[in-house]
């Protein structure tokens, strides 16, 4: 397996999803650890500070699967946003692998059947901190 790409999240964010954690049952925390992870070793910057190339949560995304060469397009979100044709769930797998990329940046996140893939974050077509929403 390749090395994880360095990332970058807002305190902001960083905050909510600790909180988001924080709040559920223990059995239901376990299954978050790898984005536990990513949160553990990601650079945390102020939301005025992220540079407008990274995944922050509420993000409008295009990635690409190396694998099938598929591209999708969607919004990073909160579990209480999720369900909505376009969003994933920060808790989903490929939301927590999202999470912090920069635009062109690749990671490798485990599919539901045990295998993984490759994905390559190609845009970012809304950014809330780009956009000057600071405090969404």
């Amino acid at each position: 397996m390749s090395s994880k790409p360095a990332i970058i999240i807002s305190s902001l964010d960083l905050q909510r999803i600790e909180a988001l954690l924080e709040r559920m049952p223990p059995t239901q925390a376990a299954q978050y650890q790898a984005l536990r992870g990513e949160l553990d070793r990601a650079d945390v910057l102020e939301p005025a500070d992220i540079p407008a190339d990274v995944v922050t949560m509420n993000s409008v995304v295009t990635f690409k699967d190396d694998d099938s060469g598929d591209e999708l397009t969607i919004s990073l979100v909160y579990p209480s946003g999720a369900g909505v044709p376009g969003t994933v769930s920060i808790l989903a797998p490929v939301g927590s692998a999202l999470l912090g990329l920069k635009v062109g940046q690749p990671i490798e996140w485990p599919t539901p059947d045990g295998r993984r893939r490759q994905l390559r974050v190609l845009e970012i077509e809304y950014q809330p901190e780009a956009s000057g929403d600071l405090h969404r």
